[in-house]
């Protein structure tokens, strides 16, 4: 790992890569003029890898409205064996997506994707204490407890990790692997309890790179490439998440 390349990046994917406004000044009344004819389109905004790798992004997706679970279905095996709904351990309060917690699951996206930067906030309450949780990446296969896929680990002081889940393809430093689980490059950056962390997640064709609080905390390459969905885990705790968002990757 450059240290110079991390350095040089961290801040850079710590913020929204900015396009050029198209509203008028704020001084000033909006102008009801059509496009001019020669107008060029608009070039798809660019983000970066941690190599320097330049990646061009389409128009962001937000996967959670921050109203319902649109977009969204469950599984719980224990509600679904009773015939309860899948849905009632999630919850929407104030844009905020709650998770009881229990029973053990997961909600995933309806539709599938392959190569993107995902983005989402997570806390846990201070009042409950240390949780766990994960964020499932290009799951496949039947659902199952857990489904195939590379799990970013949301488990409080371990955010950064990985998982590996049902032998998924993907290269990772032998050093900080046990098993299926990869420890993160450096200690926790996670925020004190009740506090908002944010991960940014760049899945991009063979490499996948967790950056948790503008820190890049594990890159795993050679990574079976499929369409998958994302999944958010119902794993024993409380959790809530907003913002969550992802932009296609360009190829």
């Amino acid at each position: 790992m450059r240290t110079t390349s991390l350095a040089a990046t961290a801040l850079f994917a710590s913020v929204p890569f900015l396009v050029a406004l198209q509203s008028a000044p704020s001084n000033e009344a909006p102008r009801n003029e059509p496009p001019a004819k020669s107008a060029q389109p608009i070039a798809a905004p660019m983000q970066m890898m941690n190599d320097g790798t330049v990646i061009k992004v389409d128009e962001k997706v937000m996967l959670f409205n921050g109203k319902d679970l649109a977009g969204w279905k469950a599984f719980v095996p224990d509600l679904a064996k009773d015939g309860k709904d899948q849905l009632s351990v999630w919850s929407v309060k104030d844009g905020v997506l709650q998770c009881a917690g229990r029973p053990i699951g997961y909600i995933q996206t309806e539709a599938v994707y392959d190569n993107y930067i995902l983005e989402l906030n997570w806390r846990f309450d201070p009042a409950k204490g240390e949780g766990n949780s994960g964020v499932l990446l290009r799951t496949i296969g039947d659902d199952t407890v857990w489904p195939k896929s590379m799990e970013a680990q949301l488990h409080s002081k371990n955010a950064g990790d990985f998982w590996n889940i049902g032998e998924y393809k993907a290269t990772v430093d032998p050093k900080r692997t046990d098993g299926r689980h990869t420890v993160k490059l450096r200690d926790t950056n996670e925020k004190p309890l009740g506090e908002w962390n944010h991960y940014r997640i760049v899945v991009n064709q063979g490499t996948i790179e967790l950056w948790v609080n503008g820190l890049l905390q594990n890159i795993a390459t050679n990574v079976e490439v499929n369409k998958g969905r994302i999944a958010l885990q119902s794993e024993g705790a409380y959790i809530e998440f907003k913002d969550i968002l992802l932009r296609p990757i360009v190829q």
